[in-house]
């Protein structure tokens, strides 16, 4: 069986504001965020990034589809679902 887990995750930035992607490693990616390297674009100017929410799935399919979802909800939307 494979138990390899994709993530979709939010991280809040210095800024303020937030960034959603999708990870097969989140301490990974959360590095490259911070290191300005491989991270996204976005992030890059508003180092530190703290990760801030996640959920896991077992396919980079379901962690993408729900990477879209989250990216079309409002900041208070993604605000309520952080605190949840």
């Amino acid at each position: 069986m494979d138990f390899t887990y994709n993530y979709t995750y939010i991280v809040q930035c210095a800024d303020g504001t937030l960034y959603t992607g999708w990870t097969n490693c989140l301490k990974t990616r959360l590095k490259a965020h911070n290191e300005g390297k491989n991270g996204a674009k976005y992030t890059r100017a508003k180092r530190p990034v703290e990760l801030v929410y996640f959920e896991g799935f077992r396919t980079k399919e379901e962690a993408m589809s729900r990477e879209y979802q989250i990216k079309q909800l409002s900041r208070d939307k993604k605000l309520q679902l952080i605190e949840e």
